[in-house]
């Protein structure tokens, strides 16, 4: 099962009044677990970019004036993503300027649709937790996913951040290692991963009562007992 947690900055919010992708970031999940493949490119847009949007992820056009165009790196993007199941937190939006994108380049290009599958993590999460914040800030507190490194918005790093949030809100404890290697590529990218413990770690010890600790339950549940009418449905099991 391939994935490809994905995000996008943009010159401002509105597909529809010309607006483009500056920023694309992607990491890939095999399997429930990171592989440490990543896709990451900065674009120039040939336009402005909008004050609010620069307030938002703070790459400015002067940092983007010798960067590719969509153009020239649509065929590497489109190799990686082709055929997985794209994990987009409200992924109308990425989609629709993906898709506008295509268009600008080739009219007849399918939508991306047609050659990935789409999961929007926003909906499930407004799915699991009706009437409360879904952001990716607000599910990070929510999960405990660490985010402590992100001020300005940045595609891959977001992409990192809602692999976990994803993982986590879709499987509970998971592995977000990259398998069997070590956590440097963690620490870079900043950020603490839940982690399975390892299969070969030695067994929890088993820390059993003391009789002075059974004898002081007991005496409880006699308490209870006698303030309940003798309605204590647990003496009707054994534990032991």
């Amino acid at each position: 099962m391939r994935q490809v947690v994905l995000d996008t900055e943009t010159t401002g919010l509105e597909v529809s009044q010309g607006h483009r992708i500056i920023e694309i970031g992607c990491v890939e999940v095999v399997n429930r677990k990171l592989t440490g493949r990543h896709y990451h490119q900065y674009i120039q847009p040939n336009r402005h970019i909008d004050e609010g949007a620069l307030a938002v992820h703070g790459i400015s056009q002067e940092f983007l004036a010798d960067k590719p165009t969509f153009g020239r790196i649509v065929d590497d993007f489109l190799a990686f993503i082709r055929g997985a199941e794209l994990i987009i937190h409200n992924a109308p939006f990425d989609i629709g300027f993906m898709d506008a994108e295509f268009k600008l380049l080739d009219p007849t290009h399918p939508r991306t649709a047609e050659f990935c599958t789409i999961t929007d993590s926003l909906v499930l999460a407004r799915q699991r937790h009706p009437g409360q914040r879904n952001s990716l800030d607000a599910l990070c507190q929510r999960y405990g996913v660490d985010n402590a490194s992100r001020t300005l918005h940045g595609a891959l790093l977001d992409a990192e951040i809602l692999a976990d949030v994803y993982l986590t809100m879709t499987g509970g404890q998971t592995s977000l290692g990259l398998g069997d290697e070590d956590n440097s590529a963690d620490s870079e990218l900043g950020g603490n991963r839940i982690r399975r413990l390892p299969k070969d770690r030695e067994p929890l010890p088993i820390l059993r009562a003391s009789q002075d600790e059974l004898d002081r339950h007991e005496h409880k549940l006699t308490d209870i007992e006698g303030s309940s009418g003798g309605k204590v449905l647990w003496r009707e099991f054994n534990f032991s």
